[in-house]
């Protein structure tokens, strides 16, 4: 593979201003996730809520620490090229990619069932900000799912 193709393909891998990006994004969607799920909310009720916080508060500290990696390769210019540590990430990326969107899907059905009820299993405040944290969470998934695109794509281009 040419200089230009492997410059292509690291434009989102761990390392990468472009990866600085999604990562940020993802911390900062699953923050406000877990946020609107979480406070002043009586979540632990549902299931499906309390494995989206789950969930959403693992992608937190992954996310974060590679983000500093991301930052500290940039400042650097010395991008992170290990082929096992990449694939790791990768890895990483893609399980917390799914468990993101099982997550995210679970919350969005449970808030369509109790929706479906005409309010009464849930009053609009709560229910409100339930859409509001599996809307955020759908956002971190689509991060995290480009993420494992982009570091799966640079894996396979070493």
């Amino acid at each position: 593979m040419e200089n230009g193709d492997r410059s292509a393909a690291g434009a989102g891998a761990v390392g990468s201003a472009g990866s600085l990006g999604l990562r940020v994004g993802q911390a900062v969607f699953s923050s406000a996730s877990l946020l609107f799920m979480s406070v002043g909310v009586e979540f632990f009720s549902y299931t499906a809520f309390c494995f989206l916080v789950t969930i959403m508060g693992l992608v937190i500290p992954w996310s974060c620490t590679l983000a500093m990696i991301d930052v500290y390769s940039v400042l650097v210019g010395c991008p992170l090229r290990v082929p096992g540590v990449m694939a790791i990430v990768a890895v990483g990326d893609s399980v917390l990619s799914i468990l993101a969107f099982a997550a995210a899907c679970s919350s969005a059905a449970v808030i369509d069932l109790l929706l479906q009820f005409h309010g009464s299993q849930c009053s609009p405040r709560f229910c409100g900000r339930y859409q509001l944290s599996a809307m955020m969470a759908f956002l971190a998934w689509f991060l995290t799912a480009a993420s494992a695109l982009f570091n799966f794509w640079f894996v396979a281009s070493l």
